[in-house]
Protein backbone atom coordinates (compact mmCIF):
# COMPACT_ATOMS: atom_id res chain seq x y z
CA UNK A 1 0.00 0.00 0.00
CA UNK A 2 1.29 3.47 -0.86
CA UNK A 3 1.44 5.69 2.22
CA UNK A 4 2.92 8.78 0.60
CA UNK A 5 4.42 10.20 -2.58
CA UNK A 6 6.80 13.11 -2.93
CA UNK A 7 8.41 14.85 -5.88
CA UNK A 8 10.74 17.82 -6.06
CA UNK A 9 12.80 19.65 -8.66
CA UNK A 10 15.84 21.86 -8.20
CA UNK A 11 17.49 24.30 -10.62
CA UNK A 12 21.12 23.16 -10.49
CA UNK A 13 22.77 26.54 -11.23
CA UNK A 14 20.57 28.37 -8.74
CA UNK A 15 21.23 25.72 -6.08
CA UNK A 16 24.98 25.84 -6.62
CA UNK A 17 25.05 29.67 -6.60
CA UNK A 18 23.37 29.52 -3.19
CA UNK A 19 25.97 27.01 -1.98
CA UNK A 20 28.82 29.24 -3.20
CA UNK A 21 27.33 32.22 -1.32
CA UNK A 22 26.77 30.11 1.82
CA UNK A 23 29.32 27.28 1.89
CA UNK A 24 28.21 26.05 5.34
CA UNK A 25 24.90 25.13 3.74
CA UNK A 26 26.51 21.89 2.54
CA UNK A 27 27.29 20.89 6.13
CA UNK A 28 23.75 21.79 7.22
CA UNK A 29 21.95 19.87 4.47
CA UNK A 30 24.18 16.89 3.71
CA UNK A 31 25.92 14.11 5.58
CA UNK A 32 29.67 13.69 5.15
CA UNK A 33 29.19 10.90 2.62
CA UNK A 34 26.97 13.12 0.46
CA UNK A 35 29.29 16.13 0.42
CA UNK A 36 31.89 16.61 -2.30
CA UNK A 37 29.80 15.28 -5.19
CA UNK A 38 29.29 17.10 -8.48
CA UNK A 39 26.81 20.03 -8.33
CA UNK A 40 24.13 18.14 -10.26
CA UNK A 41 24.38 15.20 -7.84
CA UNK A 42 24.18 17.49 -4.82
CA UNK A 43 21.12 19.24 -6.28
CA UNK A 44 19.48 15.86 -6.91
CA UNK A 45 20.09 14.86 -3.30
CA UNK A 46 18.61 18.12 -2.08
CA UNK A 47 15.52 17.46 -4.22
CA UNK A 48 15.43 13.90 -2.83
CA UNK A 49 15.36 15.10 0.77
CA UNK A 50 12.58 17.55 -0.07
CA UNK A 51 10.62 14.81 -1.84
CA UNK A 52 11.12 12.46 1.11
CA UNK A 53 9.74 15.07 3.51
CA UNK A 54 6.67 15.43 1.27
CA UNK A 55 6.16 11.66 1.12
CA UNK A 56 6.25 11.58 4.93
CA UNK A 57 3.68 14.36 5.26
CA UNK A 58 6.21 17.21 5.54
CA UNK A 59 6.37 17.48 9.33
CA UNK A 60 8.72 20.27 10.41
CA UNK A 61 10.54 17.93 12.78
CA UNK A 62 12.67 16.06 10.22
CA UNK A 63 16.44 16.60 10.46
CA UNK A 64 18.40 16.88 7.19
CA UNK A 65 21.16 14.56 8.45
CA UNK A 66 18.69 11.82 9.38
CA UNK A 67 18.29 10.85 5.70
CA UNK A 68 21.22 9.97 3.47
CA UNK A 69 21.08 9.10 -0.22
CA UNK A 70 23.40 6.16 -0.84
CA UNK A 71 24.48 4.64 -4.15
CA UNK A 72 23.73 0.97 -4.15
CA UNK A 73 24.84 -1.78 -6.43
CA UNK A 74 24.96 -0.64 -10.07
CA UNK A 75 24.56 3.00 -8.95
CA UNK A 76 20.92 2.69 -7.91
CA UNK A 77 20.11 5.24 -5.17
CA UNK A 78 18.47 4.26 -1.91
CA UNK A 79 17.90 5.72 1.54
CA UNK A 80 19.65 5.22 4.85
CA UNK A 81 17.39 6.77 7.48
CA UNK A 82 17.73 7.26 11.22
CA UNK A 83 16.51 9.48 14.04
CA UNK A 84 13.61 11.81 13.21
CA UNK A 85 13.11 10.42 9.70
CA UNK A 86 13.08 6.79 10.84
CA UNK A 87 10.68 7.69 13.66
CA UNK A 88 8.28 9.43 11.27
CA UNK A 89 8.44 6.52 8.81
CA UNK A 90 7.68 4.07 11.62
CA UNK A 91 4.82 6.25 12.87
CA UNK A 92 3.24 6.12 9.41
CA UNK A 93 3.88 2.39 8.98
CA UNK A 94 6.39 2.80 6.16
CA UNK A 95 8.09 -0.51 5.38
CA UNK A 96 10.01 0.57 2.27
CA UNK A 97 11.11 3.79 0.59
CA UNK A 98 11.60 3.97 -3.17
CA UNK A 99 13.79 6.69 -4.70
CA UNK A 100 14.45 7.85 -8.24
CA UNK A 101 16.85 10.70 -9.13
CA UNK A 102 17.48 12.47 -12.41
CA UNK A 103 19.25 15.56 -13.71
CA UNK A 104 19.04 16.99 -17.21
CA UNK A 105 18.80 20.39 -18.90
CA UNK A 106 19.91 22.21 -15.75
CA UNK A 107 17.28 20.66 -13.49
CA UNK A 108 17.64 17.94 -10.87
CA UNK A 109 14.57 15.97 -9.84
CA UNK A 110 13.66 13.33 -7.30
CA UNK A 111 10.65 11.08 -6.79
CA UNK A 112 9.96 9.19 -3.57
CA UNK A 113 7.32 6.59 -2.75
CA UNK A 114 6.70 5.54 0.84
CA UNK A 115 5.26 2.03 0.89
CA UNK A 116 3.59 0.30 3.82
Amino acid sequence: MIIGVGIDVCDIDRFWATVERTPRLLERLFTASEQGLAPQSMAARFAAKEALAKALGAPGTLAWHDATVVRGEHGRPHWEIQGSVAARAAELGVARLHLSLSHDAGVASAFVIAEG
